[in-house]
């Protein structure tokens, strides 16, 4: 039997939904400034007279601060409750977004996206937590699919809404509609989440401290490894890359000191979830996913844009085939991960690499069709794939959480996703600019075909992951469920 979720108000069961759909439309905004100011970069240089690492700040900052906050985060909306946690962010969110798009300078702007992407981070984990409690068990699939749809779509369709706002307002001013339009949207998330939103965490856990010690020795390793990553192009030379065996030692640090300080008091975040297989590998399977996954759509737009001319709203909808697919995908998947499991991701993450594959396929055999028209079929193909393993891997991955960890736990697996992220962008964009520079008659082409093969083998080496978890259950007991766990136990 479901047990009932703690922490309503009022309404109790008949308020789990409208709280999901608050929770979801916050996402849903938070994960869409990460894609949707890639194409006002050339609006905000011209209006702002930005210089390029002026432009680098903007996008990268968001990123950088939005990482950086996840896991603590969560924890606060495990421990103090997750509507204050919500509502705190949203409303900080809603109002950089309003500073951002009143900017005057560059540095104006990135003082507020800074801020923006902190708020992001402390919204996100509170949306996949308020899941964890709200639904319990099978019932979890459905939310978790609107969740993966939710993210697919705030990643792919952000270039095309960008390019369409910038059409409206302008090539001069266009930009600021990119954050204006978050405005009323938070603003009516701040309300209905505060009357929606369970109002005490798991338990009515409220601890004094929140392990300030760990707080910082993660957020240390995070922006060093970070940092050289988003500022690979603005900071020129080897000596960067010193920072990552630094962060390196400072995440190890971390782990040193939270099995310390788990002996007497509650940890900012408990290493002993890495003992769960589903957390442990799902958490892998993310990282090196989201390499691939959103390096695809950095690359295309420049080539889109830059190598062939293409307006910012023909990029963003040569992207909607992807969306659309991980869309539809993403919510049947939530409901079919609890009786496929794993072998579901694996198929979608062959599908993505297959998707991707025909993607450069079809450009080398068509190169003088419409880039955009004779990428969609196989763009589509990838989207059904990626729409497989956002949805079940986050289910499965968080299945065996217990909740009053649920917070932090999702904290720590966006947090992978941003570093697997930045990494992948880091990796794919360097091959892409180095073939770019190398000359040639069809260099934009080729240089994108080969950052897609390399996008599409960082994708199948999640693929080896999830094969060899596959291999390892493959005499799994038949009372066992997808995600490892026995109901009986």
């Amino acid at each position: 039997m479901v047990r009932p979720a703690d922490g309503l108000t009022g309404g109790g069961q008949r308020r789990r939904w409208p709280a999901l759909a608050v929770g979801l439309v916050a996402a849903f905004m938070t994960l869409l400034d990460v894609s949707i100011v890639n194409v006002a970069v050339p609006s905000i240089e011209r209006s702002l007279d930005a210089t390029p690492s002026d432009l680098q700040w903007v996008l990268s900052g968001y990123a950088l601060t939005f990482g950086l906050v996840l896991v603590p985060a969560g924890r606060l909306g495990d421990t103090r409750g997750r509507r204050d946690a919500f509502v705190v962010g949203i409303a900080l969110f809603t109002a950089t977004s309003a500073v951002a798009g009143l900017a005057t300078s560059a540095g104006w702007l990135i003082a507020a996206r800074l801020v923006q992407g902190a708020a992001a981070g402390l919204v996100n984990p509170q949306v996949t937590g308020l899941i964890q409690q709200l639904f319990r068990g099978p019932e979890r699939g459905r939310p978790f699919g609107l969740l993966g749809a939710t993210i697919g779509i705030s990643t792919a369709i952000g270039p095309l809404l960008g390019g369409l706002l910038i059409a409206v307002g302008g090539p001069e001013h266009g930009w600021r509609w990119v954050f204006f339009v978050n405005v009323p949207v938070g603003v009516m998330a701040v309300v209905l989440g505060w009357r929606l939103l369970p109002t005490v965490p798991e338990g009515g856990r409220r601890p004094r401290r929140l392990d300030p010690v760990g707080v910082l020795l993660l957020g240390a390793g995070v922006v060093l490894l970070l940092l050289p990553l988003v500022q690979r192009e603005q900071w020129p030379g080897p000596a960067k890359w010193a920072l990552v065996p630094v962060g390196l030692l400072a995440l190890a640090a971390f782990g040193w000191w939270e099995r310390r300080y788990a002996r007497h008091a509650e940890p900012l975040f408990d290493l002993r979830l890495f003992r769960l297989r589903s957390y442990a590998l799902g958490s892998l399977i993310a990282l090196i996913y989201f390499g691939g996954f959103t390096a695809l759509f950095f690359v295309f737009t420049l080539y889109l844009q830059i190598g062939l001319g293409y307006s910012a709203l023909v990029a963003g909808l040569a992207i909607t085939p992807f969306a659309l697919g991980s869309a539809v995908a993403s919510a049947v998947g939530g409901r079919i991960v609890d009786r496929y499991g794993r072998p579901l991701v694996t198929v979608g993450l062959a599908t993505v690499v297959v998707g991707l594959g025909a993607v450069v396929l079809a450009l080398r055999v068509l190169p003088d069709a419409p880039a955009p028209l004779v990428a969609a079929l196989p763009l589509l193909v990838a989207g059904i794939g990626s729409g497989l393993v956002i949805t079940p891997n986050q289910t499965l991955t968080l299945a065996q959480v217990p909740v009053p960890e649920a917070g932090s736990a999702a904290g720590m697996l966006q947090t992978g996703q941003r570093l697997g992220s930045a990494a992948g962008i880091a990796a794919v964009g360097a091959l892409f600019f180095s073939s770019v520079s190398a000359g040639g008659g069809d260099q934009w082409s080729a240089a994108f075909r080969r950052s897609l093969l390399l996008a599409a083998g960082i994708i199948a080496l999640a693929l080896v992951a999830a094969l060899l978890d596959s291999r390892h259950h493959r005499g799994t007991p038949a009372h066992v469920d997808a995600a490892g766990r026995d109901p009986a136990a």
